[in-house]
């Protein structure tokens, strides 16, 4: 819980960044895991790669899609999925976004980064004071 609430103070900041291009972190998740693979992605793959569950990744992709960003296309191996890309349209407000606030989502991550190290951190500090306890 508290990693999850260090991480909702830093998005914080980043989030009236997205808002002013009327997106919200879920849906930069999923533009930038599409960019960032350059290939065109499955649901599941798209899942796996943003943390986003099924419902949840299905009415996001299905809000971009509708808003022009996303394409679906036929997946040629498995007829019953489809694949998803970036469009034109995508692509250029991926690149409008990035440059106006690429720095600061990484300055947020790497913090979130560091918070999360220091509670890693801290949790081996209590598990090695735990089994010292243990020993004596």
């Amino acid at each position: 819980m508290a990693l999850m609430r260090a991480r909702e103070a830093v998005m914080r900041e980043f989030r009236p960044r997205l808002a002013k291009h009327d997106l919200t972190e879920q849906q930069w998740r999923v533009l930038r895991a599409l960019d960032a693979r350059k290939t065109p992605l499955t649901t599941r793959e798209l899942s796996e790669t943003t943390f986003l569950l099924g419902p949840s990744l299905s009415r996001i992709t299905a809000n971009l899609t509708n808003r022009g960003l996303l394409k679906r296309m036929a997946n040629p191996a498995d007829q019953r999925s489809s694949l998803l890309s970036l469009s034109e349209d995508g692509k250029i407000l991926l690149s409008a976004v990035a440059a106006e606030s690429e720095s600061g989502y990484r300055s947020i991550e790497e913090r979130f980064g560091q918070d999360r190290l220091e509670l890693l951190h801290n949790l081996l500090d209590d598990l090695a004071a735990t089994r010292t306890a243990k020993d004596t």
